[in-house]
């Protein structure tokens, strides 16, 4: 249409041959003849000036409370008027956090109230390359079951919150799992402490267990900064399978996200996807799950398939017949049969 006006025709007989108001063509031609085929793409409508705009020392302050306190927008403008006396509507408060990135509550780091990196999601190359380890920390089922099979105030639920002989409730479970980056082949156990010597007890079962599966050396490991982790006993056990450690940043478990999945999908799966009567029972079934889930479950990540299909070793399976000990294990003690058996 613009050629056909330079060639001379009257833009009012192009207009209505178009269907179009000769001023929206003539706003067209006006901009095709300043800055060619540029012209015609579609222009912001937004306004040059926003006179209305709140001043930015005031959107400073309401991104201040919002990192500080993590409040949503009715609340950070109450938060305004009583600690700074400035009166802004919550719609208003809600476009400024828009406007700088701090409107949704997960993308902000909740120690710090950072805003998040973008999550970069990698997989090493080779099994062994990498295996994350991390603990999770339970409460045990009291003799008899917990408040999830008997209900909230119950005899049973009521004597499970009291520590000592006869009552029910003996403490805690820890969860020590370790998962190879490339495969997802995960392995845990639930040991009583957290302590250096358990958590190298289990490591060096883990590297049994993944072993059997092919999958070693293990070259790097994964941890949070917890004691066990920065003990010199846990380093020296490292050093014995020739392991290098990396730690995650403080206060930055995602850093360490496959395993945390990995908890997420086990406490969903095993831990409370029945109701045990004891604590004894639940770590029995938990050998059944690490067969499910290294041998049956399919993996999005890994197309559909479990991650036995990315080993090269046998096909054993757990077996926890007795729930391992944690105490005084010392890797000379650790064959693979205590761990695993054959299919049949």
């Amino acid at each position: 249409m613009c050629l056909r006006i330079d060639a001379g025709r009257p833009i009012a007989h192009i207009a209505a041959e178009a269907g179009l108001s000769r001023r929206c063509l003539a706003k067209w031609y006006a901009r095709w003849r300043a800055h060619g085929e540029n012209g015609l793409l579609d222009h912001s409508s937004r306004p040059a000036t926003s006179p209305a705009r709140t001043a930015e020392d005031i959107a400073d302050l309401v991104e201040a409370l919002r990192r500080q306190t993590k409040h949503g927008p009715a609340r950070l403008a109450a938060d305004l008027q009583r600690l700074h006396g400035v009166t802004v509507a919550p719609a208003t408060v809600h476009r400024i956090l828009v406007r700088r990135g701090l409107n949704r509550l997960r993308d902000l780091d909740p120690p710090t109230g950072e805003l998040l990196r973008e999550v970069i999601r990698y997989e090493h190359d080779r099994v062994g390359d990498l295996v994350h380890v991390d603990i999770k920390k339970l409460g045990r089922i009291p003799q008899g079951g917990g408040w999830r099979m008997h209900g909230v105030g119950t005899d049973a639920a009521r004597a499970s919150k009291h520590a000592g002989p006869g009552t029910g409730k003996v403490g805690y479970t820890y969860l020590h799992s370790a998962l190879d980056d490339h495969s997802r082949l995960a392995y845990t156990e639930a040991l009583d402490d957290e302590r250096a010597v358990t958590a190298v007890a289990f490591w060096h079962r883990a590297v049994a267990f993944f072993a059997a599966h092919g999958i070693t050396p293990i070259r790097r490991v994964l941890t949070d900064n917890g004691a066990c982790y920065r003990s010199q006993t846990w380093g020296d056990a490292l050093a014995a399978t020739g392991t290098k450690h990396k730690r995650t940043r403080p206060y930055t478990p995602r850093t360490n996200g496959k395993v945390e999945r990995y908890n997420g999908t086990l406490t969903r799966e095993w831990t409370y996807v029945r109701d045990y009567t004891s604590e004894h029972e639940r770590r029995v079934a938990l050998a059944d799950f690490l067969n499910y889930y290294n041998h049956d479950r399919p993996h999005a990540a890994l197309g559909g398939k479990p991650p036995i299909s990315r080993t090269s070793g046998s096909d054993y399976r757990v077996t926890f017949d007795q729930p391992p000990e944690p105490l005084d294990t010392f890797p000379q003690q650790l064959t693979i049969e205590d761990l695993v058996e054959p299919t049949s």
